[in-house]
């Protein structure tokens, strides 16, 4: 099974060799495959493939390489891998699934029906609401990168990360992806958070309900992300600043000072030419002197 994401591919329905497809009902005339019609056939065609998902089921065993400290507590039909290390004072939802390798710290929560893939860490005091996922390698409630120069000495001395980790329902997070602790106040991911792997999120920052951010984007500490953003693969984002509800942000962009209004926006040079791009290069660093002199031209015909 297959779906029609956008009318103009439906010139290639008569080739394909799909033995369903899932579109809409303006782009289904003259459609010789079975057919599901749907106003969002991608969300359909997901919900279909979601029934032949081979991941395999948890079967609610304790894996007997697996410690876990006396003072942990797994509600009924928890699952662990081998090698897990539980701490004490951890606390884990009914039909949550702790993969191999993975490491909770102490006084951590999760929540019911969460699935943590092999090799996750959860640092000290992070909590998990429910259905959460995190695959493989990422680490939630590492320190913040947070450290002030000591004139004196000559030193940069840390400063402690005392806050936690708090992330809501239905969030997923990515492979290898990092989200630190806070110094101030938690770090917070909203209900419905989607992040994709390799993904850096600051000490005490805040992203919204259903805001969904691609591979390779950094978001330094303290920064405020609206619900409902997308943000796309590589974006960098500064520190203390706000981001509003339904914003998009395109790949590679930087985000240098707060977006207070919904909207698509983007920063940095489309790809060109090398030679060209060089030539422009050189152009950019002119564009200061350029406005002055326009800006003196405007003054004299005024």
């Amino acid at each position: 099974m297959t779906f029609l994401f956008s009318a103009s591919y439906k010139k290639h329905l008569e080739e394909s060799s799909a033995g369903a497809i899932v579109l809409r009902s303006e782009d289904a005339d003259g459609c010789r495959l079975p057919a599901i019609i749907s106003p969002q056939p991608r969300l359909t065609w997901a919900r279909v493939a979601a029934l032949f998902d081979p991941e395999p089921l948890p079967d609610g065993n304790v894996h007997a390489s697996a410690v876990i400290h006396p003072d942990a507590r797994l509600a009924e039909g928890v699952t662990v891998g081998g090698n897990a290390v539980i701490d004490g004072g951890v606390v884990i939802g009914a039909g949550s699934v702790i993969g191999a390798g993975c490491v909770i710290g102490r006084g951590t929560k999760i929540g019911a029906d969460c699935r943590l893939n092999p090799n996750v860490t959860l640092y000290h005091d992070v909590r998990l609401g429910d259905r959460v996922i995190v695959h493989a390698g990422a680490i939630v409630g590492a320190d913040g990168f947070g450290f002030e120069f000591d004139g004196a000495t000559g030193a940069l001395v840390k400063i402690p990360q005392v806050y936690g980790v708090r992330i809501g329902n239905d969030v997923e997070i990515g492979a290898g992806t990092t989200i630190d602790r806070g110094a101030l106040n938690d770090t917070v991911i909203g209900d419905g958070v989607k992040l994709d792997n390799q993904v850096q999120i600051g000490h005490g920052t805040e992203v919204g309900a259903n805001t969904a951010i691609s591979g390779c984007t950094a978001i330094a500490g303290s920064t405020k992300i609206g619900a409902y953003c997308l943000i796309g693969g590589a974006v960098g984002i500064i520190d203390n600043i706000e981001i509003a509800d339904q914003v998009e942000i395109t790949a590679k962009s930087l985000v240098s000072q707060s977006i207070k209004e919904k909207g698509r926006y983007s920063s940095g040079t489309g790809l060109m030419v090398s030679r060209d791009w060089k030539r422009s290069i050189v152009a950019f660093k002119k564009l200061d002197d350029l406005v002055k002199r326009v800006r003196g031209l405007e003054s004299k015909w005024k």
